[in-house]
């Protein structure tokens, strides 16, 4: 590995290398220069743009839409079971069904706390009570 040292002694840069990619040359210097600055330049347009970019959880979902995002893939009917056992956080506009996206967030880790706590509980054998 190669380690070049750039910068100021207050602010010194260092550039690691393996041997394997390129053995460089006080004469490659610039060059490598002109590349580390290139990528750093494009780093910083990536975090600004990523920055910007929150998911928006103001996302709503139509039955069908919802039923493609939920990982069971549940039918129809199935979901319309659960809005009528409210099960499901839903909300009406007019006669059709809309589900925020961030209520179907919490309610999939929620539901996955609740069938963890199931899964913990010891399995009992149901068994008949004897009449005598």
């Amino acid at each position: 590995m190669v380690l070049f040292s750039i910068g100021t002694e207050e602010h010194p840069i260092a550039i690691f290398f393996t041997m394997d990619e390129k053995t460089i040359t006080f004469n490659d210097i610039p060059e490598a220069m002109n590349y580390l600055i290139t990528k750093m330049n494009d780093l910083e347009e990536m975090i600004r743009t990523s920055a910007f970019q929150q998911p928006d959880q103001n996302d709503w979902f139509n039955l069908e839409e919802l039923c493609d995002y939920l990982p069971d893939r549940p039918a129809k009917q199935t979901v319309y079971s659960w809005v009528n056992q409210k099960k499901i956080p839903y909300h009406k506009k007019g006669k059709k069904l809309q589900f925020l996206k961030c209520e179907i967030d919490e309610w999939l880790h929620t539901d996955e706390a609740i069938e963890e706590k199931v899964d913990d509980l010891p399995i009992c054998l149901n068994k008949r009570k004897q009449r005598f």
